[in-house]
């Protein structure tokens, strides 16, 4: 399955953006994702590390600062225990930006591409499943594609671009270095994951319920579209239907992502077109960690926002949900 890589300007541009663990059942996860550009200009520099534990960014590094930096208060905690956390942090991304220039001269070369804007991303981390399982994952794009990755199981490299053959060559010979990855990954990374998540589980596991609010607008051919929003909640999941005399109702329904808010909570919406004489025949059933008991959601009039009834939350308590990094050798 292709990654999304996303674009330096969208990566500089919100470092709030989160980035979604790789496909299957994972209950934590902690992601580093680098990003080389070989043409930085204003606001957008050659070279930027950020670290995301689940998808809470928790570190930054760029080149203005030379400096990894806590971005979220627990992750200022860290040092306590390692005084030299954030200076070993440091060298690590520095010694990572120096390889990533190395990159982005050769793996032009290899596309037989001389000058232009190019861009060389690696997205490394690891995840403890539901399941008590562990795993790791470590890929490298370039100008927004898959470029080539780490198979964990057989411990050789996937080349998804003809010019990364090369690359396949020369890592898959280095059988040692694939060992220390998965190693890594396995166990160091996931070692950190759980030291992390002990310092930031006061945010990462508190429960704050959604906000709800169903409107409506008028559509053509005598339809017309309620939308419900849902807003500030925590954690991210959250199941939300439409229904119609009480059954869950499909038809002509559309729902949105989950995204992030700025304070770390998330927001989303769904929408179905009805009859104007059945509008009150359905409901916005909203079901989350948050909420003692679901939601039913009707229009009202304007004004009618509704939030869970005094005694209906769980507050903080909830069971969860479903060190630093490894090196880049990419040239």
């Amino acid at each position: 399955m292709e990654t999304h890589w996303l674009s330096p300007a969208e990566r500089h541009a919100s470092f709030s953006t989160p980035l979604s663990p790789p496909p299957g059942s994972s209950a934590h996860t902690l992601l580093y994702f680098y990003t080389g550009v070989s043409e930085p200009g204003p606001g957008l520099p050659r070279f930027v590390a950020v670290g995301y534990l689940d998808d809470q960014l928790f570190l930054q590094y760029d080149r203005r600062t030379g400096r990894a930096l806590p971005r979220v208060p627990w992750a200022e905690e860290v040092s306590k225990e390692d005084t030299r956390y954030w200076q070993w942090m440091t060298q690590n991304f520095r010694d990572t930006e120096r390889t990533f220039g190395v990159a982005l001269v050769t793996v032009p070369q290899r596309h037989n591409q001389s000058g232009g804007f190019h861009t060389f991303q690696w997205r490394v981390g690891c995840e403890l499943r539901s399941d008590g399982s562990k795993g790791g994952y470590s890929k490298f794009g370039y100008d927004g594609r898959d470029y080539i990755s780490l198979d964990m199981e057989t411990l050789t490299w996937t080349a998804h671009d003809p010019a990364a053959q090369n690359a396949k060559r020369l890592w898959d010979a280095n059988a040692a270095r694939n060992r220390y990855f998965k190693t890594y990954l396995e166990e160091v990374c996931t070692m950190w994951l759980r030291r992390h998540l002990a310092y930031g589980n006061e945010t990462l596991l508190r429960a704050k319920p959604p906000v709800g609010k169903v409107t409506r607008r008028a559509g053509g051919n005598g339809t017309e579209t309620l939308l419900c929003r849902a807003h500030g909640f925590h954690p991210k999941e959250i199941d939300a239907v439409w229904t119609r005399d009480g059954e869950v109702w499909a038809q002509d329904t559309f729902r949105g992502i989950v995204a992030p808010n700025a304070d770390g909570t998330y927001y989303t919406w769904l929408s179905v077109r009805v009859d104007p004489r059945d509008r009150r025949r359905f409901r916005c059933h909203i079901e989350h960690d948050g909420l003692r008991h679901p939601l039913d959601l009707a229009w009202e009039e304007p004004g009618g926002e509704r939030r869970l009834l005094p005694g209906g939350g769980r507050g903080g308590e909830r069971s969860p949900r479903k060190a630093r990094p490894a090196q880049c050798a990419c040239a």
